[in-house]
């Protein structure tokens, strides 16, 4: 897969963007039963990261894009 970065930010999150990557990560965390403390709830913490920093900034196409990272979709009845 080709990854491209855009308008990629370096620069620290305030409490405001922490509070969004909490959010959507405990989200997401939740309703895949995953412990906050495991492998895969690091790499699904590190995949918003990124993706915030990318300019990703809306929580739903937050939680969209960390699913299609993971390979793991939501079905169509609970759009």
């Amino acid at each position: 897969m080709v990854q491209t970065i855009i308008k990629r930010s370096d620069a620290p999150l305030d409490t405001r963007d922490l509070q969004l990557c909490q959010r959507v990560f405990d989200e997401i965390r939740a309703a895949a039963d995953i412990p906050r403390k495991s492998e895969e709830g690091e790499r699904i913490a590190a995949i918003v990261i990124e993706l915030f920093r990318q300019g990703v900034r809306n929580p739903e196409h937050l939680k969209l894009l960390v699913q299609g990272a993971r390979g793991t979709f939501p079905e169509a009845a609970e759009r």
